[in-house]
């Protein structure tokens, strides 16, 4: 099966910007190991959306040897907000479908900005990805690794100082490359 523009593209990201800057210290391992499901969403509706999530769950589920999955949407949810209204519904859905403490959800967008931040904050690109993705996490194997994981309360903090360092232009410059690459 070959992949798609979106699929080489969110994974070019993880690879320069995720693994490549350490901002998941976890992720490379994943990576390698090629446990991470890359899941390509052509929904745009929030109710279909959810129902969607919850499948990728059970798919989750069954197959064991997926760490992770990723649901990248393809051109729904370009709206950040309408995107944070997707992941707060998301969230509700973990805790009501009994997911609570098996799976937790993490979230990234092109428009990523962190509350009270201003847009253009290098902070954000912490959670700024080619697509609006959503990123379902085994919370077993999360805690394992953090348990071991020295100080893992500074890996926001130390993400934050990073790409602060870098700057805006160094992840829009990334970002556009991997765009350009994958057209």
């Amino acid at each position: 099966m070959s992949k798609t523009i979106e699929v080489l593209q969110t994974q070019q990201w993880l690879e320069e910007i995720i693994v490549g800057l350490n901002f998941c210290p976890f992720a490379k391992k994943e990576l390698v190991n090629e446990s991470i499901y890359y899941y390509l969403s052509e929904l745009n509706k929030v109710k279909m959306a959810l129902v969607e999530l919850l499948e990728q769950c059970q798919y989750l589920q069954k197959h064991p040897k997926l760490e992770t999955s990723l649901i990248i949407y393809q051109s729904g949810f370009r709206s950040f907000e309408r995107y944070l209204e997707l992941v707060d519904y998301a969230n509700e859905l973990i805790i009501s479908s009994g997911f609570e403490g098996i799976f937790q959800l993490a979230s990234f967008h092109p428009e990523y900005v962190f509350a009270g931040d201003d847009y253009d904050d290098a902070a954000n690109f912490t959670n700024r990805s080619p697509y609006p993705t959503i990123h379902i996490i085994r919370e077993k194997s999360l805690a394992k690794v953090l348990s071991v994981y020295k100080n893992p309360e500074q890996i926001p903090v130390n993400n934050i100082e990073l790409a602060r360092q870098k700057g805006t232009l160094f992840f829009e410059n990334i970002l556009n490359g991997i765009h350009e690459k994958h057209q």
